[in-house]
């Protein structure tokens, strides 16, 4: 991998550990709040999709509105998973568990469903993501006293049930997006605008009933709402810069250092506990998801 490829996934990784940061900051309305990034994100987006849509002498068809439509639909279900997760469990749990379960998943689809035979290697990097999963939502704060323990394992529990279901719809959204690359042949940053699009006008009818919630969201978290609707598409169009010069078997593993970087700040800005176990184990989710990229 050359510098400027490693540079542009380390900065993506940065970027999208400190756009978790910003959505774990959101306790509530987790509904509305992914609302008004996912609009404001296609506010940024669309005309830019569009210019490209131009320059490339291509309209939009029914295929890139179709696709487009499921990929907004679960890039809802991720958001709202990962917001409920955020809420009710430690992100230095939720965030490497999310981002572990989703490779491993991918590779189970593609074996059980598209009858891939992965090496023994991308098998062993699953069992690894399983054990670095396990470390880290086993990890409990060093002396507890035994009446806080129920409360620990429960939230342990929350954090491991949401980010799996966090993980899961990675793993979806990931499969169909990259049908719609390969073989769509979808312009990228034409199908991410309108996939955001769609990700706000789905999300509409649900609003019915959250007057407050939406006229008080944009006032009280619209840094976190700024920071997400920015940096998520931003870090995501650096990886696909990098993956036209480098193999996605290089990029994927180290766009997932995110993990690392997430736990640590998990540790400094929220004071979750056992950080060092947590980190230990996103270390090993990490290994593992690099040996199912090899």
């Amino acid at each position: 991998m050359s510098a400027t490829a490693l540079a542009l996934v380390l900065t993506a990784a940065l970027l999208h550990a400190i756009w978790n940061i910003a959505a774990k900051r959101v306790a509530n309305g987790g509904y509305v709040f992914v609302f008004c990034y996912a609009a404001l994100s296609a506010v940024l987006w669309l005309p830019i999709g569009l210019i490209v849509l131009l320059a490339n002498d291509t309209g939009i068809t029914w295929a890139l509105l179709g696709a487009t439509a499921l990929s907004g639909l679960l890039h809802i279900a991720y958001g709202l998973a990962l917001q409920t997760g955020y809420r009710k469990g430690d992100l230095s749990v939720v965030y490497p568990v999310a981002r572990g379960t989703g490779p491993l998943l991918t590779m189970l689809f593609a074996i059980l469903v598209l009858a891939e035979r992965p090496g023994g290697v991308a098998i062993c990097g699953g069992f690894v993501i399983v054990a670095g999963v396990a470390v880290v939502a086993s990890a409990r704060a060093p002396g507890a006293r035994q009446r806080h323990t129920g409360a620990a394992r429960r939230s342990a529990y929350k954090g491991l049930q949401w980010g799996t279901l966090t993980g899961l719809a990675i793993a979806s959204y990931t499969l169909w997006d990259d049908h719609s690359m390969t073989q769509l042949a979808l312009l990228p940053i034409p199908y991410f605008a309108l996939s955001t699009t769609w990700q706000s006008l789905l999300m509409v009818p649900g609003l019915r009933g959250r007057g407050t919630e939406l006229a008080r969201a944009p006032r009280d978290h619209w840094r976190e709402i700024v920071c997400v609707a920015v940096l998520s598409p931003l870090a995501y169009m650096l990886v696909l810069q990098a993956m036209t010069t480098t193999s996605v078997a290089l990029v994927a593993p180290a766009r997932e250092s995110s993990i690392v970087v997430g736990s640590l700040l998990a540790w400094k800005l929220f004071h979750e506990p056992a950080p060092a176990r947590k980190f230990a184990g996103a270390v090993v989710v990490l290994a593992g998801i690099a040996l199912i990229a090899v």
